[in-house]
């Protein structure tokens, strides 16, 4: 459905992840795919109101087509979910990547998206055309000492007392760290949003999960291009988080921003700067790749992708959509989007560019 605030139009589509959980996701702007991993503190259709986050999404869109989504258990995504693991999470990216038919992307991680989106690219090298973080990190908060471990408790203990309240003084203390800059106005945005966002049960289930997650070990393995951008004064994640990004990845640059706030906002000189980087970042992005040489010869199948061949094999065993579907955990609309692919690419159409596809799959076997 297309949805929208003050103007903006978005499309919200709901993808099924592999242990049937709806997440919801959105798409808007133009230009190369850019997939934002899921920040907790998110609502689909509430952040187009929000002066927190409404700056972010239309400068965002005039660079790129930006698929954003809401974290399980939170926005319009399934409620009440008590799984928030990292194979959980990362079936949730993998869940709307396949159902928007993505080959290749750019993936920005944003907080705790961090170890998502690292693990991500380890295990799919071959989809993403870059990495950014932003004000995010590779591990678990730090609860080695005394001092961190009655923090941790004492900010549990807020959001199981506080969350639901009508006033907003317990949840004041979270948006005053994540934007001690802002107005009252967009404090008041905060609190609000943190409430419509995600349940206390759920705000407190999802953080002790994500404590147990550490990826460190992971970046190592990645060898794309990868921006850090990490506000210098962040009080939600550290600085020092985004440069154990920027150290741990082969070739990663870090973008220091001069800044206090957690969420950048729009009248400061930092979002500038964030802008101009990631505009900068992803450009390479907007150089169309050169199309597929189309010829009648059968080695035009090399030209098809994996999940393409996956699908048209599965074709050539007579399968129809909805069995390939099934099959692969997919959308029946992303099997015709990547059936349609194929024929492009074999230089077919029409009513026989099935048969003539699967003929052309099994003459090069």
């Amino acid at each position: 459905m297309a949805t929208g605030g003050r103007g903006a139009m978005q499309d919200i589509r709901f993808a099924r992840s592999l242990d049937g959980v709806g997440i919801a996701y959105a798409v808007h702007g133009s230009g190369p795919p850019l997939l934002v991993d899921a920040c907790w503190l998110s609502h689909l259709q509430f952040d187009w109101q929000s002066p927190v986050w409404r700056h972010f999404l239309v400068e965002l869109g005039e660079v790129a087509t930006v698929i954003r989504y809401d974290e399980r258990g939170h926005g319009l995504s399934d409620r009440g979910v008590t799984d928030h693991s990292l194979d959980a999470r990362l079936a949730d990216l993998e869940a709307v990547v396949d159902d928007m038919g993505l080959e290749r992307f750019a993936l920005l991680a944003m907080a705790q998206g961090g170890p998502v989106a690292i693990e991500y690219a380890a295990r799919h090298p071959d989809r993403l055309t870059r990495l950014a973080f932003y004000c995010s990190y590779p591990g678990a908060e730090d609860l080695t000492t005394p001092e961190a471990v009655e923090l941790y408790a004492a900010f549990e203990a807020m959001i199981k007392v506080g969350w639901a309240r009508p006033t907003s003084e317990f949840r004041r203390v979270f948006s005053s760290m994540m934007i001690p800059g802002g107005t009252e106005e967009q404090m008041r945005w905060l609190d609000d949003l943190q409430k419509m966002s995600v349940d206390a049960e759920t705000a407190v289930l999802a953080r002790r999960q994500r404590q147990l997650i550490d990826v460190s070990d992971r970046m190592a393995d990645l060898d794309l291009p990868t921006l850090v951008l990490h506000s210098r004064g962040d009080q939600m994640i550290r600085f020092e988080e985004g440069r154990a990004l920027a150290t741990g990845i082969g070739g990663a640059r870090l973008v220091a921003l001069e800044s206090d706030n957690h969420i950048l906002l729009a009248d400061e000189p930092a979002w500038q700067v964030f802008l101009r980087e990631i505009t900068a970042f992803l450009a390479p992005d907007r150089v169309p790749e050169p199309a597929p040489r189309i010829s009648a010869d059968t080695s035009t199948v090399s030209s098809l992708s994996p999940r393409e061949l996956d699908i048209l094999t599965l074709a050539a065993r007579g399968l129809d959509n909805d069995a390939i579907a099934a099959e692969l955990v997919l959308s029946v609309r992303t099997v015709e989007r990547h059936l349609q692919n194929s024929y492009a690419k074999l230089g077919l159409q029409g009513r026989t560019a099935r048969a003539a596809a699967v003929g052309k799959l099994l003459s090069r076997a």
